[in-house]
C-alpha cells in the first residue's frame, strides 16, 4: 500500500515537474538570492544604522564604515540581478561568497554558533548556483576519463544539498516556547521535515521529498513568519524577516533540486546502475 502510495506521488511530482519545467530555474534562482536582494535593500534603507553600528564596533573610521556598507549594498543587488539574468554566473556567486564573508567577519557572526551556521549553510545556495552554471562539468584530471559521478559539478551538488539541509536545521532548531500552539506547530515542522531532508541529503527519492518539502515549507513560512504583521521599527521585524528569506533560500535550494536532480553522488544515480 505504501509502495503504490509512493508511486502515485512521484507520478505527481513529475507532472508538476513538467507543468513548471519552463518558470521552475528561475524561480529556483529567485528565491536562492533573495535573502540577498533583502539584505542589499536594507542595506540602502539603514545606512546610518548600518555604518554607525560598523564604526562602533571596530571602531574603523566613518569612511570604511561606510564602504563596507557600500560593498554590502550594490555586491548584493547587483550579483544577485546578473544571476537572474544567467549572466556572469560565476562571477556573481563569487562576490556573494565574498558578501558572506565580509558579514561574517565584520558582524562578529563568528562568535555566533547560530549565525554562523546560517551563514556557512546559506554558501549551500551559491553552490547550488555555481553547479548550474557549469553545466556538463569538466573531469577532474584533464586527459583522464572519468564516470559521471566524480565529476566536479555532481560533487557540488552533493555539498548544496548538505548546506541545505543544514540551513534547515538551524531554522527549526529554536524553540522560545512564547506561543505553545506555535512551538507545536514547529515541532511538527521538525517531525515531518527532517525525514524528507535526510531523503534529500542522501539523494534518496529526491524529486519527491524536495517536491513535499517545497510545499510544506511555503505555507510554513508563512505562518511562521509573518513579518508583513510587525511594525518596521520593532526588532521583531527584523528578527522574523530575516528568517522568512531564509526560509526562501532553503526553498529555492529544493526548487533546484527538483528541476535538475540529486547529481550524480546520490542513491537515486546510484539506484541506477543496480
Amino acid at each position: 500500500m505504501s509502495s503504490d502510495l509512493i508511486k502515485q506521488l512521484e507520478e505527481y511530482s513529475d507532472t508538476v515537474l513538467r507543468k513548471t519545467k519552463d518558470y521552475l530555474p528561475f524561480l529556483s534562482r529567485l528565491c536562492l538570492v533573495a535573502t540577498f536582494m533583502e539584505d542589499g535593500v536594507r542595506m540602502w534603507y539603514q545606512w546610518k544604522e548600518q555604518s554607525n553600528y560598523i564604526n562602533h564596533h571596530w571602531g574603523c573610521g566613518a569612511f570604511l564604515a561606510n564602504m563596507f556598507v557600500i560593498y554590502n549594498l550594490f555586491g548584493q543587488l547587483i550579483p544577485s540581478f546578473l544571476v537572474l539574468a544567467r549572466r556572469y554566473v560565476k562571477a556573481s556567486v563569487g562576490i556573494l561568497f565574498g558578501v558572506v564573508f565580509i558579514q561574517t567577519v565584520g558582524y562578529g557572526i563568528l562568535f555566533d554558533v547560530r549565525f554562523l551556521l546560517r551563514n556557512v549553510a546559506l554558501l549551500g545556495g551559491l553552490v547550488m548556483l555555481l553547479a548550474e552554471s557549469m553545466g556538463e562539468a569538466k573531469t577532474m584530471f584533464a586527459g583522464v576519463p572519468t564516470l559521471g559521478e566524480n565529476r566536479p559539478q555532481n560533487y557540488m551538488q552533493l555539498a548544496g544539498r548538505v548546506l541545505i539541509c543544514l540551513m534547515f536545521l538551524t531554522l527549526v532548531g529554536e524553540m522560545t516556547f512564547n506561543n505553545v500552539f506555535t512551538e507545536v506547530v514547529r515541532a511538527v515542522e521538525l517531525i515531518v521535515g527532517l525525514p524528507l531532508m535526510i531523503c534529500v541529503c542522501i539523494g534518496y527519492k529526491t524529486k519527491l521529498a524536495s517536491c513535499c518539502l517545497v510545499f510544506w515549507l511555503f505555507f510554513l513560512n508563512i505562518y511562521l513568519n509573518p513579518f508583513w504583521m510587525y511594525s518596521s521599527s520593532r526588532a521583531m521585524h527584523d528578527f522574523v524577516k530575516y528568517d522568512f528569506f531564509q526560509t526562501l533560500s532553503v526553498i529555492g535550494g529544493l526548487l533546484y533540486v527538483v528541476h535538475n536532480g540529486p547529481g550524480g553522488v546520490s542513491l537515486d544515480e546510484h539506484k541506477k546502475n543496480w
